[in-house]
């Protein structure tokens, strides 16, 4: 198994850093969400930096709550955790009995843990059933989506899911395959796919089967939705100087979290006037002006960095 690297580790513990100064200079008692959990590297680091600061972890996936639990024990009190999907944020904060955060941290996607497990069916490199749940507890399998979805609705989803060129071709095989017997196979998947892209094609961009495991991946997790619905509550919770930092592993995600910071950080005022009028005023101003990427030793040292995409913003007004 790989070993588990944090993502921009630093370049977030940096960005969240002076929020929970300023928290400490007004004498209070930062706390932060990690609303992705995972094995807990970015809550670890936090925690050591700043002795008073408390994290709330919240994550969907009991195997990484446990796993992250445990590394994180020593931390006691200080240390939180919500079995949780992050949309339900607010929910969470309040149940721990706080009403505002000073920092939030989003690291979206698959996570190392869910990669690594073979039987979890995210990795088409490995043989497993089609599971693709980050919550193995409740919801839709994959498997279950291949074989009950009516052929449109599975090209909608390779498409706007996946950005498949070649969802109808793909979708046609899998159609064919499971009339005959159940998709209930990782490398069985893989392989159709593989078989319905053109040659020519196939000899780059990597793996075939990528697009398809993630679009199936996003609609088993509802992924998209949960990132729509959770980062405008996510804002709303920050007080005043709060900030809240984003990793995005992919375009989708990445376009929802860029509009919706440019769009709650962008004055109201009519443009011709000289001065923002107050009640136009933005309430959020970009930490981070576009997107940051990781460094070349970063990349060297973790390849799984490579998509990844930083945003970061910050609560000005009330």
């Amino acid at each position: 198994m790989q070993q588990h690297i944090s993502v921009m580790l630093n370049r977030c513990v940096d960005l969240l850093s002076p929020s929970i100064d300023a928290a400490l200079l007004r004498n209070e008692k930062p706390v932060v969400v990690d609303a992705t959990l995972g094995l807990g590297g970015h809550t670890e680091a936090l925690l050591n930096k700043f002795p008073q600061l408390t994290v709330i972890g919240i994550d969907r996936d009991e195997v990484a709550l446990d796993r992250a639990s445990k590394r994180l024990a020593t931390f006691g009190e200080r240390f939180k955790t919500s079995h949780a999907v992050f949309d339900d944020i607010e929910a969470v904060v309040h149940s721990h009995g706080y009403q505002k955060i000073t920092g939030a941290l989003f690291d979206l996607g698959v996570s190392s843990i869910q990669l690594d497990e073979s039987d979890r069916g995210f990795s088409y490199s490995k043989d497993a059933p089609l599971d693709m749940r980050m919550d193995r507890s409740r919801g839709i399998t994959a498997s279950e989506i291949l074989n009950t979805y009516a052929p449109g609705k599975l090209v909608q989803i390779l498409r706007a899911y996946g950005e498949e060129k070649f969802a109808t071709r793909i979708v046609e095989n899998i159609v064919k395959a499971r009339e005959i017997a159940p998709l209930n196979s990782t490398t069985q998947l893989a392989t159709l796919v593989k078989d319905s892209i053109p040659a020519a094609t196939r000899r780059t961009g990597g793996n075939p089967a990528k697009r398809t495991f993630q679009a199936l991946r996003i609609e088993a997790n509802d992924e998209l939705g949960a990132i729509t619905r959770a980062l405008p509550i996510a804002l709303e919770l920050l007080e005043i100087g709060g900030r809240l930092v984003v990793l995005s592993f992919q375009s989708l995600e990445d376009r929802i979290v860029k509009e919706l910071f440019v769009e709650v950080s962008t004055s109201k005022s009519p443009r011709n006037l000289p001065i923002d009028l107050p009640e136009f005023a933005p309430k959020f101003a970009l930490v981070v002006k576009s997107s940051e990427t990781p460094s070349s030793e970063e990349l060297q040292a973790n390849p799984r960095s490579a998509s990844v995409r930083l945003r970061a913003i910050e609560r000005v007004a009330s």
